[in-house]
Protein backbone atom coordinates (compact mmCIF):
# COMPACT_ATOMS: atom_id res chain seq x y z
CA UNK A 1 0.00 0.00 0.00
CA UNK A 2 2.74 2.43 0.82
CA UNK A 3 4.88 1.49 -2.24
CA UNK A 4 3.16 4.08 -4.43
CA UNK A 5 3.05 6.80 -1.80
CA UNK A 6 6.59 6.80 -0.40
CA UNK A 7 8.93 7.41 -3.30
CA UNK A 8 11.99 8.56 -1.41
CA UNK A 9 13.96 5.48 -0.44
CA UNK A 10 16.09 7.38 2.06
CA UNK A 11 13.07 7.55 4.40
CA UNK A 12 12.97 3.75 4.74
CA UNK A 13 15.30 3.51 7.78
CA UNK A 14 13.28 6.14 9.64
CA UNK A 15 10.02 4.45 8.63
CA UNK A 16 11.34 1.20 10.06
CA UNK A 17 12.18 2.94 13.36
CA UNK A 18 8.68 4.43 13.58
CA UNK A 19 6.96 1.13 12.79
CA UNK A 20 9.12 -0.78 15.27
CA UNK A 21 8.32 1.69 18.09
CA UNK A 22 4.59 1.63 17.33
CA UNK A 23 4.58 -2.16 17.32
CA UNK A 24 6.48 -2.32 20.61
CA UNK A 25 3.86 -0.11 22.23
CA UNK A 26 0.94 -2.22 21.02
CA UNK A 27 0.07 -0.61 17.68
CA UNK A 28 0.95 -3.58 15.47
CA UNK A 29 -2.59 -3.86 14.10
CA UNK A 30 -2.51 -0.25 12.94
CA UNK A 31 0.87 -0.81 11.25
CA UNK A 32 -0.53 -3.87 9.46
CA UNK A 33 -3.73 -2.05 8.45
CA UNK A 34 -1.74 0.76 6.85
CA UNK A 35 0.38 -1.67 4.86
CA UNK A 36 3.61 -0.39 6.42
CA UNK A 37 4.57 -3.87 7.62
CA UNK A 38 4.20 -5.36 4.12
CA UNK A 39 6.35 -2.60 2.67
CA UNK A 40 9.14 -3.04 5.19
CA UNK A 41 9.11 -6.81 4.96
CA UNK A 42 9.33 -6.63 1.18
CA UNK A 43 12.30 -4.30 1.63
CA UNK A 44 14.00 -6.97 3.70
CA UNK A 45 13.39 -5.32 7.10
CA UNK A 46 11.86 -7.95 9.41
CA UNK A 47 9.67 -6.62 12.21
CA UNK A 48 9.05 -8.33 15.53
CA UNK A 49 5.41 -8.12 16.57
CA UNK A 50 5.68 -8.79 20.30
CA UNK A 51 4.57 -6.25 22.88
CA UNK A 52 6.06 -6.71 26.35
CA UNK A 53 3.61 -7.59 29.09
CA UNK A 54 4.58 -4.48 31.10
CA UNK A 55 3.77 -2.17 28.17
CA UNK A 56 0.61 -4.11 27.33
CA UNK A 57 -0.78 -3.43 30.81
CA UNK A 58 -0.52 0.35 30.42
CA UNK A 59 -3.51 2.44 29.37
CA UNK A 60 -3.67 3.34 25.68
CA UNK A 61 -3.04 7.10 26.15
CA UNK A 62 0.03 6.33 28.28
CA UNK A 63 1.43 4.00 25.60
CA UNK A 64 0.90 6.68 22.96
CA UNK A 65 2.76 9.26 25.07
CA UNK A 66 5.69 6.90 25.63
CA UNK A 67 5.86 6.04 21.92
CA UNK A 68 5.82 9.73 20.90
CA UNK A 69 8.55 10.52 23.43
CA UNK A 70 10.79 7.76 22.08
CA UNK A 71 10.27 8.83 18.45
CA UNK A 72 11.85 12.23 18.99
CA UNK A 73 11.21 15.96 18.42
CA UNK A 74 8.73 15.77 15.54
CA UNK A 75 6.51 13.35 17.39
CA UNK A 76 6.86 15.16 20.72
CA UNK A 77 5.66 18.26 18.88
CA UNK A 78 2.84 16.20 17.34
CA UNK A 79 1.74 15.26 20.86
CA UNK A 80 1.85 18.91 21.92
CA UNK A 81 -0.30 19.84 18.92
CA UNK A 82 -2.72 17.04 19.81
CA UNK A 83 -2.88 18.46 23.35
CA UNK A 84 -4.51 21.56 21.85
CA UNK A 85 -7.23 19.46 20.20
CA UNK A 86 -9.56 19.34 23.19
CA UNK A 87 -12.40 19.14 20.66
CA UNK A 88 -11.10 15.83 19.27
CA UNK A 89 -9.61 13.90 22.21
CA UNK A 90 -11.17 13.19 25.62
CA UNK A 91 -9.62 14.43 28.87
CA UNK A 92 -7.41 11.36 29.66
CA UNK A 93 -5.69 11.68 26.28
CA UNK A 94 -5.21 15.45 26.64
CA UNK A 95 -3.65 14.94 30.10
CA UNK A 96 -1.10 12.50 28.68
CA UNK A 97 -0.28 14.73 25.70
CA UNK A 98 0.29 17.65 28.09
CA UNK A 99 2.92 15.59 29.90
CA UNK A 100 5.09 15.54 26.79
CA UNK A 101 8.14 17.76 27.23
CA UNK A 102 11.01 18.66 24.99
CA UNK A 103 13.62 18.32 27.76
CA UNK A 104 16.40 16.08 26.44
CA UNK A 105 20.13 15.67 27.19
CA UNK A 106 22.10 18.57 25.65
CA UNK A 107 24.61 18.15 22.86
CA UNK A 108 28.12 19.56 23.51
CA UNK A 109 28.57 23.22 22.63
CA UNK A 110 31.47 22.31 20.30
CA UNK A 111 28.93 20.53 18.05
CA UNK A 112 26.86 23.72 17.80
CA UNK A 113 29.73 26.24 17.64
CA UNK A 114 30.56 25.80 13.87
CA UNK A 115 27.00 26.66 12.78
CA UNK A 116 26.85 29.68 15.09
CA UNK A 117 30.17 31.06 13.92
CA UNK A 118 29.15 30.48 10.31
CA UNK A 119 26.03 32.58 10.93
CA UNK A 120 27.89 35.31 12.84
CA UNK A 121 31.04 35.29 10.70
CA UNK A 122 33.17 35.66 13.83
CA UNK A 123 34.31 33.49 16.76
CA UNK A 124 31.98 33.38 19.76
CA UNK A 125 34.68 34.87 21.99
CA UNK A 126 34.90 37.95 19.78
CA UNK A 127 31.18 38.70 19.98
CA UNK A 128 30.50 38.32 23.68
CA UNK A 129 32.24 39.58 26.79
CA UNK A 130 31.38 36.22 28.37
CA UNK A 131 29.63 33.09 27.15
CA UNK A 132 28.67 30.08 29.30
CA UNK A 133 29.06 26.93 27.13
CA UNK A 134 26.84 24.93 29.49
CA UNK A 135 23.18 25.30 28.42
CA UNK A 136 20.70 26.13 31.18
CA UNK A 137 17.84 24.70 29.06
CA UNK A 138 17.96 21.96 26.44
CA UNK A 139 14.98 21.01 24.30
CA UNK A 140 14.72 18.70 21.30
CA UNK A 141 14.85 21.61 18.84
CA UNK A 142 17.15 24.16 20.50
CA UNK A 143 19.44 24.80 23.46
CA UNK A 144 19.66 28.01 25.47
CA UNK A 145 22.88 29.58 26.79
CA UNK A 146 23.60 32.59 29.01
CA UNK A 147 25.97 35.27 27.74
CA UNK A 148 26.91 38.90 28.29
CA UNK A 149 27.51 41.52 25.61
CA UNK A 150 30.43 43.95 25.66
CA UNK A 151 28.07 46.73 26.80
CA UNK A 152 27.23 44.65 29.89
CA UNK A 153 23.74 43.53 28.78
CA UNK A 154 22.76 40.03 29.99
CA UNK A 155 21.35 37.96 27.12
CA UNK A 156 20.28 34.43 26.30
CA UNK A 157 21.41 32.69 23.12
CA UNK A 158 18.93 30.22 21.68
CA UNK A 159 20.69 27.89 19.22
CA UNK A 160 19.14 25.18 17.05
CA UNK A 161 20.52 21.67 17.46
CA UNK A 162 22.78 20.59 14.59
CA UNK A 163 21.43 18.13 12.01
CA UNK A 164 17.82 18.30 13.20
CA UNK A 165 16.30 19.70 9.98
CA UNK A 166 16.71 16.62 7.67
CA UNK A 167 15.25 14.29 10.32
CA UNK A 168 12.25 16.56 10.92
CA UNK A 169 11.61 16.88 7.18
CA UNK A 170 11.70 13.08 6.77
CA UNK A 171 9.31 12.66 9.70
CA UNK A 172 6.90 15.20 8.24
CA UNK A 173 6.91 13.42 4.85
CA UNK A 174 6.18 10.10 6.51
CA UNK A 175 3.44 11.56 8.72
CA UNK A 176 1.76 13.19 5.71
CA UNK A 177 1.66 9.83 3.87
CA UNK A 178 0.40 8.00 6.95
CA UNK A 179 -2.33 10.63 7.46
CA UNK A 180 -3.53 10.13 3.88
CA UNK A 181 -3.61 6.39 4.40
CA UNK A 182 -5.52 6.78 7.67
CA UNK A 183 -8.22 8.85 5.99
CA UNK A 184 -8.41 6.41 3.08
CA UNK A 185 -8.20 3.04 4.82
CA UNK A 186 -9.59 3.62 8.33
CA UNK A 187 -12.99 5.40 8.17
CA UNK A 188 -13.17 5.69 11.97
CA UNK A 189 -10.01 7.82 11.92
CA UNK A 190 -11.49 10.47 9.62
CA UNK A 191 -13.36 12.19 12.43
CA UNK A 192 -9.94 13.02 13.95
CA UNK A 193 -8.91 14.86 10.74
CA UNK A 194 -5.35 13.41 10.56
CA UNK A 195 -4.38 15.43 7.47
CA UNK A 196 -5.50 18.63 9.14
CA UNK A 197 -3.53 17.78 12.28
CA UNK A 198 -0.37 16.98 10.29
CA UNK A 199 -0.74 20.25 8.37
CA UNK A 200 -1.05 22.14 11.67
CA UNK A 201 1.99 20.27 13.01
CA UNK A 202 4.06 21.11 9.93
CA UNK A 203 3.30 24.83 10.14
CA UNK A 204 4.01 24.92 13.87
CA UNK A 205 7.22 22.89 13.68
CA UNK A 206 8.71 24.75 10.72
CA UNK A 207 8.00 28.05 12.50
CA UNK A 208 9.82 26.81 15.60
CA UNK A 209 12.78 25.58 13.56
CA UNK A 210 13.26 29.06 12.09
CA UNK A 211 14.50 31.05 15.08
CA UNK A 212 14.27 34.31 13.13
CA UNK A 213 10.48 33.89 13.13
CA UNK A 214 10.49 33.60 16.91
CA UNK A 215 12.53 36.81 17.05
CA UNK A 216 9.95 38.53 14.81
CA UNK A 217 7.18 37.31 17.13
CA UNK A 218 9.04 38.79 20.11
CA UNK A 219 9.38 42.12 18.36
CA UNK A 220 5.70 42.20 17.33
CA UNK A 221 4.54 41.50 20.88
CA UNK A 222 7.06 44.01 22.20
CA UNK A 223 5.49 46.73 20.01
CA UNK A 224 2.01 45.70 21.11
CA UNK A 225 2.94 46.09 24.80
CA UNK A 226 4.89 49.32 24.42
CA UNK A 227 1.79 51.46 25.11
CA UNK A 228 1.28 53.49 28.29
CA UNK A 229 -2.05 52.09 29.54
CA UNK A 230 -2.47 49.67 32.44
CA UNK A 231 -2.70 46.61 30.17
CA UNK A 232 0.85 47.19 28.94
CA UNK A 233 2.47 48.48 32.11
CA UNK A 234 2.46 45.14 33.90
CA UNK A 235 3.90 43.06 31.02
CA UNK A 236 7.48 42.80 29.77
CA UNK A 237 8.55 41.17 26.50
CA UNK A 238 12.29 40.41 26.00
CA UNK A 239 14.19 42.68 23.64
CA UNK A 240 15.68 41.11 20.48
CA UNK A 241 19.31 41.74 19.44
CA UNK A 242 18.92 41.52 15.67
CA UNK A 243 22.65 41.80 14.89
CA UNK A 244 23.10 38.28 16.27
CA UNK A 245 19.98 36.57 14.83
CA UNK A 246 19.81 33.99 12.07
CA UNK A 247 17.68 31.03 11.01
CA UNK A 248 19.48 28.77 13.50
CA UNK A 249 20.03 31.24 16.37
CA UNK A 250 18.47 34.22 18.10
CA UNK A 251 19.73 36.41 20.92
CA UNK A 252 17.34 38.10 23.32
CA UNK A 253 17.31 39.92 26.60
CA UNK A 254 17.61 37.72 29.69
CA UNK A 255 14.70 38.24 32.09
CA UNK A 256 15.87 37.93 35.69
CA UNK A 257 13.11 37.19 38.17
CA UNK A 258 11.13 34.41 39.80
CA UNK A 259 10.12 31.46 37.56
CA UNK A 260 6.36 31.06 37.22
CA UNK A 261 6.70 27.54 38.59
CA UNK A 262 8.17 28.72 41.94
CA UNK A 263 5.21 30.24 43.80
CA UNK A 264 6.85 29.71 47.21
CA UNK A 265 9.78 31.95 46.24
CA UNK A 266 7.38 34.50 44.72
CA UNK A 267 5.57 34.80 48.06
CA UNK A 268 8.85 35.02 49.99
CA UNK A 269 9.99 37.90 47.78
CA UNK A 270 6.78 39.78 48.53
CA UNK A 271 5.23 39.64 45.06
CA UNK A 272 1.47 40.28 44.81
CA UNK A 273 0.21 37.02 43.28
CA UNK A 274 -3.36 38.33 42.84
CA UNK A 275 -2.06 41.28 40.83
CA UNK A 276 0.21 39.02 38.79
CA UNK A 277 -2.74 36.73 37.95
CA UNK A 278 -4.84 39.72 36.89
CA UNK A 279 -2.08 41.24 34.76
CA UNK A 280 -1.30 37.94 33.07
CA UNK A 281 -4.96 37.34 32.25
CA UNK A 282 -5.49 40.85 30.88
CA UNK A 283 -2.32 40.55 28.78
CA UNK A 284 -3.38 37.30 27.09
CA UNK A 285 -6.96 38.52 26.55
CA UNK A 286 -5.58 41.70 24.97
CA UNK A 287 -3.51 39.56 22.61
CA UNK A 288 -6.52 37.44 21.61
CA UNK A 289 -9.37 39.94 21.47
CA UNK A 290 -7.60 43.19 20.59
CA UNK A 291 -4.36 42.37 18.75
CA UNK A 292 -5.47 39.20 16.96
CA UNK A 293 -2.30 37.22 17.74
CA UNK A 294 -1.43 35.55 21.01
CA UNK A 295 1.07 33.50 22.97
CA UNK A 296 -0.32 30.00 22.42
CA UNK A 297 1.30 28.31 25.42
CA UNK A 298 1.02 30.54 28.54
CA UNK A 299 1.90 27.82 31.06
CA UNK A 300 3.98 28.59 34.21
CA UNK A 301 7.26 27.47 32.59
CA UNK A 302 6.94 30.29 30.05
CA UNK A 303 6.33 33.00 32.66
CA UNK A 304 8.80 35.03 34.77
CA UNK A 305 7.65 37.20 37.67
CA UNK A 306 9.64 40.44 37.63
CA UNK A 307 10.19 43.13 40.28
CA UNK A 308 7.30 45.61 40.49
CA UNK A 309 4.75 42.79 40.08
CA UNK A 310 5.34 42.64 36.35
CA UNK A 311 4.81 39.55 34.18
CA UNK A 312 7.57 38.52 31.76
CA UNK A 313 6.64 36.17 28.90
CA UNK A 314 9.08 33.72 27.30
CA UNK A 315 9.23 31.30 24.36
CA UNK A 316 7.26 32.78 21.48
CA UNK A 317 7.88 29.84 19.14
CA UNK A 318 4.21 28.80 19.27
CA UNK A 319 1.99 31.77 18.40
CA UNK A 320 -1.67 31.72 17.40
CA UNK A 321 -3.36 34.17 15.05
CA UNK A 322 -7.02 35.19 14.84
CA UNK A 323 -8.48 36.73 11.67
CA UNK A 324 -10.99 39.59 11.90
CA UNK A 325 -13.82 37.26 10.87
CA UNK A 326 -12.82 34.65 13.42
CA UNK A 327 -12.46 37.31 16.09
CA UNK A 328 -16.03 38.53 15.43
CA UNK A 329 -17.27 34.93 15.70
CA UNK A 330 -15.33 34.48 18.92
CA UNK A 331 -16.79 37.66 20.43
CA UNK A 332 -20.30 36.51 19.49
CA UNK A 333 -19.62 33.14 21.05
CA UNK A 334 -18.19 34.61 24.27
CA UNK A 335 -21.09 37.06 24.50
CA UNK A 336 -23.55 34.17 24.16
CA UNK A 337 -21.50 32.22 26.71
CA UNK A 338 -21.56 35.06 29.24
CA UNK A 339 -25.32 35.54 28.78
CA UNK A 340 -26.00 31.75 28.63
CA UNK A 341 -27.63 32.10 25.22
CA UNK A 342 -27.87 28.65 23.65
CA UNK A 343 -29.22 30.10 20.38
CA UNK A 344 -26.24 32.43 20.07
CA UNK A 345 -23.81 29.58 20.76
CA UNK A 346 -25.59 27.34 18.25
CA UNK A 347 -25.26 29.95 15.48
CA UNK A 348 -21.50 30.27 16.04
CA UNK A 349 -20.87 26.52 16.43
CA UNK A 350 -22.60 25.78 13.11
CA UNK A 351 -20.32 28.37 11.46
CA UNK A 352 -17.26 26.73 13.01
CA UNK A 353 -18.40 23.30 11.80
CA UNK A 354 -17.73 24.44 8.22
CA UNK A 355 -18.90 21.93 5.61
CA UNK A 356 -19.48 19.13 8.13
CA UNK A 357 -23.00 17.78 8.45
CA UNK A 358 -24.63 19.21 11.56
CA UNK A 359 -27.69 17.75 13.27
CA UNK A 360 -28.80 21.16 14.53
CA UNK A 361 -31.72 19.76 16.50
CA UNK A 362 -29.50 17.36 18.44
CA UNK A 363 -26.79 20.02 18.91
CA UNK A 364 -29.38 22.55 20.15
CA UNK A 365 -30.71 20.00 22.66
CA UNK A 366 -27.20 19.29 23.96
CA UNK A 367 -26.53 23.02 24.31
CA UNK A 368 -29.78 23.57 26.22
CA UNK A 369 -28.86 20.71 28.58
CA UNK A 370 -25.45 22.27 29.17
CA UNK A 371 -26.82 25.79 29.73
CA UNK A 372 -29.47 24.42 32.09
CA UNK A 373 -26.67 23.19 34.36
CA UNK A 374 -25.49 26.81 34.79
CA UNK A 375 -28.89 28.37 35.51
CA UNK A 376 -28.34 28.60 39.26
CA UNK A 377 -24.80 29.94 39.01
CA UNK A 378 -23.90 33.59 39.08
CA UNK A 379 -21.57 34.88 36.39
CA UNK A 380 -18.56 35.06 38.70
CA UNK A 381 -18.93 31.37 39.61
CA UNK A 382 -18.60 30.18 36.02
CA UNK A 383 -15.20 28.74 35.16
CA UNK A 384 -14.52 29.60 31.53
CA UNK A 385 -11.94 26.84 31.13
CA UNK A 386 -14.34 24.17 32.36
CA UNK A 387 -17.13 25.59 30.19
CA UNK A 388 -14.90 25.58 27.09
CA UNK A 389 -13.98 21.97 27.86
CA UNK A 390 -17.68 21.12 27.99
CA UNK A 391 -18.28 22.89 24.68
CA UNK A 392 -15.47 20.98 22.97
CA UNK A 393 -16.68 17.68 24.45
CA UNK A 394 -20.17 18.50 23.15
CA UNK A 395 -18.74 19.15 19.66
CA UNK A 396 -16.79 15.90 19.85
CA UNK A 397 -19.96 13.98 20.77
CA UNK A 398 -21.70 15.55 17.76
CA UNK A 399 -18.80 14.50 15.46
CA UNK A 400 -17.73 18.12 14.93
CA UNK A 401 -14.27 19.60 15.34
CA UNK A 402 -12.99 23.10 15.95
CA UNK A 403 -10.89 24.83 13.30
CA UNK A 404 -7.18 24.45 14.27
CA UNK A 405 -6.75 28.15 15.10
CA UNK A 406 -9.66 28.05 17.54
CA UNK A 407 -8.51 24.78 19.07
CA UNK A 408 -5.19 26.47 19.86
CA UNK A 409 -7.00 29.51 21.25
CA UNK A 410 -9.34 27.48 23.47
CA UNK A 411 -6.35 25.56 24.81
CA UNK A 412 -4.54 28.84 25.58
CA UNK A 413 -7.56 30.15 27.51
CA UNK A 414 -7.91 26.92 29.49
CA UNK A 415 -4.17 27.02 30.33
CA UNK A 416 -4.47 30.71 31.27
CA UNK A 417 -7.31 30.07 33.70
CA UNK A 418 -5.36 27.20 35.28
CA UNK A 419 -2.34 29.49 35.79
CA UNK A 420 -4.58 32.19 37.28
CA UNK A 421 -6.01 29.74 39.82
CA UNK A 422 -2.51 28.66 40.85
CA UNK A 423 -1.64 32.28 41.63
CA UNK A 424 -4.99 33.29 43.12
CA UNK A 425 -7.57 30.75 44.40
CA UNK A 426 -10.27 33.43 43.96
CA UNK A 427 -9.29 34.11 40.33
CA UNK A 428 -12.19 34.18 37.84
CA UNK A 429 -11.29 34.55 34.19
CA UNK A 430 -14.85 35.62 33.39
CA UNK A 431 -14.31 38.79 35.49
CA UNK A 432 -11.50 39.81 33.13
CA UNK A 433 -13.21 38.53 29.98
CA UNK A 434 -16.53 40.33 30.44
CA UNK A 435 -15.18 43.93 30.22
CA UNK A 436 -13.29 43.06 27.00
CA UNK A 437 -16.41 41.56 25.40
CA UNK A 438 -18.65 44.47 26.48
CA UNK A 439 -16.15 47.05 25.21
CA UNK A 440 -15.77 45.31 21.85
CA UNK A 441 -19.54 44.88 21.46
CA UNK A 442 -20.05 48.59 22.19
CA UNK A 443 -17.38 49.52 19.65
CA UNK A 444 -18.91 47.17 17.10
CA UNK A 445 -22.31 48.89 17.23
CA UNK A 446 -21.10 52.46 17.60
CA UNK A 447 -22.34 54.87 14.88
CA UNK A 448 -18.83 55.10 13.38
CA UNK A 449 -18.45 51.31 13.18
CA UNK A 450 -21.95 50.85 11.69
CA UNK A 451 -21.18 53.51 9.09
CA UNK A 452 -17.89 51.77 8.15
CA UNK A 453 -19.63 48.39 7.83
CA UNK A 454 -22.42 49.94 5.78
CA UNK A 455 -19.95 51.51 3.36
CA UNK A 456 -18.01 48.26 3.09
CA UNK A 457 -21.22 46.29 2.48
CA UNK A 458 -22.37 48.69 -0.24
CA UNK A 459 -18.95 48.53 -1.91
CA UNK A 460 -18.97 44.71 -1.87
CA UNK A 461 -22.54 44.63 -3.19
CA UNK A 462 -21.62 47.02 -6.01
CA UNK A 463 -18.64 44.84 -6.93
CA UNK A 464 -20.92 41.79 -7.14
CA UNK A 465 -23.61 43.57 -9.20
CA UNK A 466 -21.22 45.24 -11.64
CA UNK A 467 -19.09 42.10 -11.93
CA UNK A 468 -22.05 39.80 -12.66
CA UNK A 469 -22.15 40.37 -16.46
CA UNK A 470 -18.42 39.70 -16.67
CA UNK A 471 -18.75 36.46 -14.67
CA UNK A 472 -21.72 35.24 -16.74
CA UNK A 473 -19.86 36.00 -19.98
CA UNK A 474 -16.81 34.09 -18.72
CA UNK A 475 -19.02 31.11 -17.77
CA UNK A 476 -20.62 30.96 -21.25
CA UNK A 477 -17.21 31.22 -22.95
CA UNK A 478 -16.00 28.22 -20.92
CA UNK A 479 -19.12 26.23 -21.90
CA UNK A 480 -18.69 27.06 -25.61
CA UNK A 481 -15.03 26.03 -25.53
CA UNK A 482 -15.77 22.80 -23.69
CA UNK A 483 -13.77 23.93 -20.64
CA UNK A 484 -16.68 23.81 -18.19
CA UNK A 485 -16.20 21.07 -15.63
CA UNK A 486 -17.51 19.89 -12.27
CA UNK A 487 -15.02 18.60 -9.68
CA UNK A 488 -16.12 15.79 -7.35
CA UNK A 489 -14.07 14.92 -4.28
CA UNK A 490 -14.65 11.21 -3.55
CA UNK A 491 -12.08 9.64 -1.23
CA UNK A 492 -13.02 6.05 -2.02
CA UNK A 493 -12.85 6.81 -5.75
CA UNK A 494 -9.22 7.83 -5.21
CA UNK A 495 -8.63 4.46 -3.57
CA UNK A 496 -10.31 2.72 -6.51
CA UNK A 497 -7.96 4.58 -8.84
CA UNK A 498 -4.96 3.37 -6.83
CA UNK A 499 -6.20 -0.23 -7.05
CA UNK A 500 -6.87 0.14 -10.79
CA UNK A 501 -3.39 1.56 -11.35
CA UNK A 502 -1.88 -1.36 -9.43
CA UNK A 503 -3.85 -3.88 -11.50
CA UNK A 504 -2.72 -2.17 -14.71
CA UNK A 505 0.90 -2.37 -13.54
CA UNK A 506 0.57 -6.11 -12.87
CA UNK A 507 -1.10 -6.66 -16.24
CA UNK A 508 1.73 -4.75 -17.97
CA UNK A 509 4.34 -6.84 -16.11
CA UNK A 510 2.49 -10.00 -17.13
CA UNK A 511 2.49 -8.98 -20.81
CA UNK A 512 6.19 -8.08 -20.65
CA UNK A 513 6.96 -11.42 -18.98
CA UNK A 514 5.06 -13.32 -21.67
CA UNK A 515 6.91 -11.35 -24.35
CA UNK A 516 10.24 -12.24 -22.71
CA UNK A 517 9.33 -15.93 -22.69
CA UNK A 518 8.34 -15.88 -26.38
CA UNK A 519 11.39 -13.83 -27.40
CA UNK A 520 13.79 -15.97 -25.37
CA UNK A 521 12.32 -19.15 -26.88
CA UNK A 522 13.01 -17.79 -30.36
CA UNK A 523 16.58 -16.81 -29.39
CA UNK A 524 17.16 -20.35 -28.08
CA UNK A 525 16.57 -21.71 -31.61
CA UNK A 526 19.08 -19.35 -33.27
CA UNK A 527 22.61 -20.62 -33.70
CA UNK A 528 25.65 -18.44 -33.03
CA UNK A 529 26.30 -15.72 -30.47
CA UNK A 530 27.64 -15.97 -26.90
CA UNK A 531 26.76 -19.06 -24.88
CA UNK A 532 26.60 -20.05 -21.19
CA UNK A 533 26.49 -23.71 -20.13
CA UNK A 534 26.03 -24.55 -23.82
CA UNK A 535 22.91 -22.38 -24.13
CA UNK A 536 22.45 -19.00 -25.85
CA UNK A 537 23.35 -16.35 -23.25
CA UNK A 538 20.63 -13.81 -24.18
CA UNK A 539 17.92 -16.44 -24.29
CA UNK A 540 18.98 -17.69 -20.87
CA UNK A 541 18.97 -14.14 -19.43
CA UNK A 542 15.49 -13.55 -20.88
CA UNK A 543 14.14 -16.69 -19.19
CA UNK A 544 15.82 -15.65 -15.91
CA UNK A 545 14.23 -12.17 -15.94
CA UNK A 546 10.84 -13.69 -16.88
CA UNK A 547 11.16 -16.11 -13.92
CA UNK A 548 11.76 -13.30 -11.40
CA UNK A 549 8.98 -11.20 -12.93
CA UNK A 550 6.62 -14.15 -12.51
CA UNK A 551 7.64 -14.50 -8.86
CA UNK A 552 7.01 -10.77 -8.29
CA UNK A 553 3.52 -10.99 -9.84
CA UNK A 554 2.62 -14.08 -7.74
CA UNK A 555 3.81 -12.42 -4.49
CA UNK A 556 1.93 -9.19 -5.33
CA UNK A 557 -1.30 -11.11 -6.03
CA UNK A 558 -0.88 -13.10 -2.80
CA UNK A 559 -0.37 -9.91 -0.75
CA UNK A 560 -3.36 -8.20 -2.40
CA UNK A 561 -5.55 -11.01 -1.10
CA UNK A 562 -4.43 -10.22 2.48
CA UNK A 563 -5.05 -6.44 2.29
Amino acid sequence: MLRETISVMRDFPRLHEIAAVLIRYGWGDAVRALGVANLLQRAGRILHWQTTSEIGQLDLPVRIRLALTELGPTFVKLGQVLATRVDVFPAPWIEEFERLHNQVPPVPFEAIRPELEKTWGRPVEGLFASFDPEPFAAASIAQVYRARLHDGAAVVVKARRPGILPKVEADLRILAHLARLLEMEMPDARRYHPLQIVSQLKRSLLRELDLVKEARNLEAFGRSFSCDDSLCAGVHIPRVYWDFCGENVNVQEELVGVPGTDLVRARLEGLDLKLLAARGADAVLKMILVDGYFHADPHPGNVIFLPGDRVGLLDFGMVGRVTDTRRDQLIDFLDALIHKSEKGMLNVLTQWAGHAEVDEEHLAYDLSEMVFGYDDLSLKDIRIGFLLSEITALMRDNHLSLPPDLALLFKAMITLEGLGHQLDPDFHLVDHLTPFVHRIMEDRYSPEALLRRGRRGLREMAEVVFGLPRDVARLFRQVRRGNFRVDLDLKRLDHFGVQLNRAANRLTMGILTASLVVGSSIIMTVEGGPELFGLPLFGLLGFLVAFFNSLWILVAIWHSGKE
